[in-house]
Order: structure tokens, then C-alpha cells, then sequence
């Protein structure tokens, strides 16, 4: 009886474990039919992965087909296009590298040329924290009279947060007619501040300049833009007549822009005929830039610098530092030493696209480098931002003005 019964428990369970088999390979023989014999989405991915030779036009063609085939939603075909022209472009792995949407060309091109309608400011990406950086707010603005602080963070624009891979976007958001109005909302420090601002058509004259102590001239300016060379020339005579006697350029948070313009303002220093910059393409051709004018200064100059002077900045302080024309005083600047061109494109789209790098008069590498300063002057530990220093607390402004008086 007792056999019988273990007998009884042994067939039992044979016949489960029979079951389980059975079920078992009929599964994986549908999975397999599905996966690999049927018409679906991972015989579309293995045909993408069977043949790595493909162009990328032919892979775009086989992942739109997977779209066609298998997305719920409706397909925005000019969103689709525009991802795809800027997720290529950024493969190049180039910050400076970028393309441009048709509808942001042409505020793209005013911010160029230094003429817009908008509140008024400079933004800068800050690589460490991802986020938009107010590196300065225009004298006179309605940034300026709102409250916007040099060093502040914007994280929302209209409501939309945002990052620094939304620069050009934003950029786009915060302009508009003139008239309107713009919600901003601001880090400074741990507060959380909100702004809502009028914008104005914006009078770009960043060229400041006034006469210290000693007979010391002082200009400073956060970018070049167009007609920057021009304001500096008005201010630098500005100066000559109030009895200057030499001169401090402060480039300190000054991002760069227009090349031109930074050659041009060389040229007022430089002596004739001297090499300002050298220009490199891909194919090592090179551009040599020389200064066709005869100086109209002559005396004593010294260039501040900091971690935020940038490009067309460091073309300034490089070829007067190379020159024999300039001392530099402050920290070693950015080190962006390629050039950038803004081609449009035929459905008015465009790319800025790095073309060339830019060496010295010595044929000094400037990208990422930077300009080494004649004399480093760090600011006292302090100060918390280096985008409004207190004249007080200026200690690389003060090392300047003692090195001109000794």
C-alpha cells in the first residue's frame, strides 16, 4: 500500500515537470517566431545592427520607418527635422558649434550685431552648474533698473524652466516686442526672486571710461559688438583731453564677439604694419592680420584679466602683451582660441561653425590656454563674485594703478 502510494506521488510529478517542459518550449517557440521570424520592432533594430556601413541618411530612413510603424503619436515632421539636423551637429562634440532654427536667426544675428529688443542682458553658460549666468546687465537697462545682478542664475523663463542647454532658446524667450513683458525667475545665492520686466528696445553703448587717480585712464567694456572699436576711440579722446597719461583696458568678464572690432582697437596701440593675429583653418592655411593704421596712443597700458575674458578678448590682450604694447595684470583668461562663422543655410536656418583657430603674434596657442598675466593677482577670498567686485576690494584694479604711478 505504502509502495503504491509513493508510485502514485512519482507519477504526479513527472507529469508536471512533462507539463512545464512542454510549455516551456512552446513559449520560446513563439517568442522566437515573434522576436526574430515575425514583423516586428527588433526586426527592425536587427536590421539596423546587421549592417554598420550604412550612411547616416540610410539609418534615419530606417528609423523613420520603425516611426511610421510603431508611434502612437503625431509626427511634427519639422520638429523631427530639426532634432535630427541638431543632434548631428552636436555629435561633433564642439561647444561653440551650433545650429540655428529660421525662427531664431534673426535675434540670433541682432544679439551679433548688438541691437535688440529685450531687457538688456549678457548671459553666459555656466559649464559647472549647467545653468544661465547673468554675466551683466547693460548700463541703463530695464534689467539694470529691475534689480538683475551680475553672477545671478536664470532658472524660468515665463514659467519654463530652464538650463544651459537651452541658452539659444532662452535667449529667444526673454526678447520680444517692445512693450511687453517678461517673467524671470533668479537664484542669488540660496533666494529665489521673481521679476517680471517691460522690454525695451536696448541702445547698446557698453563703453565705459573715466580718469582716475595719477591721470589714469580707465575703460571697460563686456563685449564686442558692433561700433565697440568706434565707442572706444570716442572715449579713449574723451580721456586724452581730460589729460591722460596711460590707460587701463579692463577685459574682466568680457566674453568676446565681433573679431574685427578687437583688431580694430589693436590697431590704436600697435604700431603699423605689425602682425595683430594669425588665423589657422583646417587645412593649415594661414591668415595673417596686420595692422594697416598708424597708432594714436602712446603711453603706458595695462589689460586686466580674469577667468570670464574670452575670445576676441584674448585676441586684444594677446597681440598688445605679444607686441611689447600691454602688461597684463589679473588671473589667466578663458582660453577660447577658435573662430566661429555664422553661415545661413537656404531655409534660413543657419550654423555657427568653428572654422579656424587663432595664435599670437609669438604664434601662441591661446585655446584652452588662455593669456597668461605679466603679473597674477588673485582677489581677496571675500569677495564672492567676481562679476561686481567693490573698488575697494579690486585688488588687481589697485596692483594696475600702482604699477602705473611707480
Amino acid at each position: 500500500m505504502e509502495e503504491k502510494k509513493r508510485y502514485t506521488i512519482y507519477r504526479t510529478i513527472m507529469l508536471i515537470v512533462l507539463v512545464m517542459f512542454v510549455t516551456f518550449i512552446l513559449t520560446s517557440i513563439g517568442f522566437y517566431q515573434y522576436f526574430v521570424e515575425g514583423d516586428s520592432l527588433n526586426k527592425y533594430l536587427a536590421l539596423m545592427a546587421s549592417d554598420e556601413s550604412k550612411d547616416i541618411s540610410q539609418l534615419l530612413d530606417t528609423y523613420r520607418s520603425v516611426i511610421d510603424k510603431y508611434y502612437l503619436g503625431d509626427v511634427d515632421e519639422e520638429h523631427l527635422k530639426e532634432g535630427a539636423i541638431k543632434g548631428y551637429i552636436e555629435g561633433l562634440g564642439d561647444p561653440y558649434t551650433e545650429y540655428i532654427s529660421k525662427e531664431d536667426m534673426e535675434d540670433y544675428m541682432q544679439d551679433t550685431m548688438g541691437n535688440f529688443v529685450g531687457i538688456g542682458i549678457y548671459m553666459i553658460e555656466d559649464s559647472e552648474t549647467n545653468q544661465i549666468m547673468v554675466l551683466s546687465p547693460i548700463k541703463g537697462s530695464p534689467a539694470e533698473k529691475a534689480g538683475i545682478q551680475p553672477g545671478d542664475y536664470i532658472i524660468s523663463v515665463n514659467g519654463e524652466t530652464c538650463t544651459a542647454d537651452d541658452m539659444t532658446a532662452i535667449s529667444t524667450k526673454i526678447k520680444g516686442e517692445e512693450g511687453t513683458t517678461v517673467k524671470l525667475q533668479i537664484l542669488r545665492g540660496e533666494e529665489t526672486l521673481d521679476f517680471e520686466i517691460v522690454r525695451e528696445n536696448i541702445i547698446m553703448n557698453p563703453v565705459e571710461g573715466e580718469i582716475l587717480e595719477n591721470n589714469i585712464g580707465y575703460i571697460k567694456f563686456s563685449s564686442f559688438d558692433e561700433n565697440t572699436a568706434e565707442d572706444f576711440k570716442t572715449r579713449l579722446e574723451e580721456l586724452q583731453t581730460k589729460g591722460m597719461t596711460s590707460l587701463i583696458i579692463d577685459l574682466r568678464n568680457n566674453g568676446g564677439g565681433i573679431v574685427d572690432e578687437a583688431l580694430q582697437i589693436a590697431g590704436y596701440i600697435a604700431d603699423k604694419d605689425s602682425v595683430l593675429l594669425y588665423e589657422v583653418d583646417k587645412d593649415n592655411n594661414e591668415t595673417v592680420e596686420r595692422n594697416e593704421n598708424d597708432p594714436i596712443i602712446n603711453m603706458p597700458v595695462i589689460i586686466l584679466t580674469n577667468e570670464n575674458t574670452a575670445s576676441s578678448s584674448e585676441i586684444l590682450a594677446g597681440a598688445l602683451k605679444d607686441l611689447g604694447k600691454a602688461k597684463i595684470v589679473g588671473t589667466t583668461s578663458y582660453g577660447k582660441g577658435v573662430i566661429q562663422q555664422i553661415l545661413t543655410l537656404p531655409d534660413g536656418s543657419g550654423i555657427k561653425i568653428t572654422t579656424e583657430k587663432y595664435l599670437t603674434p609669438n604664434r601662441t596657442e591661446i585655446n584652452e590656454k588662455g593669456i597668461q598675466p605679466d603679473e597674477k593677482v588673485e582677489l581677496p577670498e571675500e569677495v564672492e563674485n567676481v562679476l561686481n567686485v567693490d573698488r575697494n576690494q579690486d585688488t588687481q584694479l589697485q596692483k594696475a594703478i600702482e604699477m602705473l604711478t611707480e
